[in-house]
């Protein structure tokens, strides 16, 4: 999207809007992250919590997955998935790159499964990142259909159950 279109969607008047308060669009799409992607990471950590000292594999995958497809309850946040969903590419350069303060919880749980002793750590880190790919890939189509109308075969809870599920098939392959 080029900037005068973001000022248009965001129905502005000053074409220079988007410069002066954040400079630039890349620094634009990390705010609209940080912004929606705190209040995940804070669900998170409180799941992790919950979970104990130390939570069987699928019990830390329910940790990311959780507080993820709660977003899709809200239009903007099926927005937010479907942006991630975009970016999942880019997943090893945004752990380097990332608000460290707004993925705390996030980074804590990866690094948990990355440490899980059942493979090499180039395997268990290319596992992750599968994760993440399967997790933002899958909610993000879940968001389009939602938006689009077409309807989904599973009920929330099976998709949660079985998102969950898979993600961990992921991680324990």
């Amino acid at each position: 999207m080029t900037t005068r279109q973001i000022v248009d969607a965001a129905e502005q008047r000053n074409t220079s809007a988007v410069t002066y308060h954040f400079g630039t669009r890349q620094e634009l799409l990390l705010e609209i992250l940080a912004r929606r992607g705190a209040p995940v990471d804070e669900a998170r950590g409180q799941l992790r919590t919950v979970a104990g000292e130390q939570p069987d594999l699928r019990s830390l995958v329910a940790c990311l997955v959780r507080p993820y497809v709660a977003l899709l309850d809200g239009e903007g946040g099926r927005s937010y998935v479907r942006i991630v969903a975009q970016l999942r590419g880019r997943f090893a350069a945004w752990r380097v790159e990332s608000d460290a303060a707004t993925t705390k919880h996030l980074s804590a749980i990866l690094d948990d499964l990355e440490a899980r002793p059942d493979a090499t750590v180039a395997v268990r880190r290319e596992r992750v990142v599968a994760l993440i790919m399967v997790l933002t890939g899958t909610v993000a189509e879940r968001a389009r259909r939602i938006d689009d109308g077409t309807g989904n075969d599973l009920s929330d809870q099976e998709f949660v159950d079985n998102l969950i599920d898979v993600c961990a098939a992921v991680v324990a392959a």
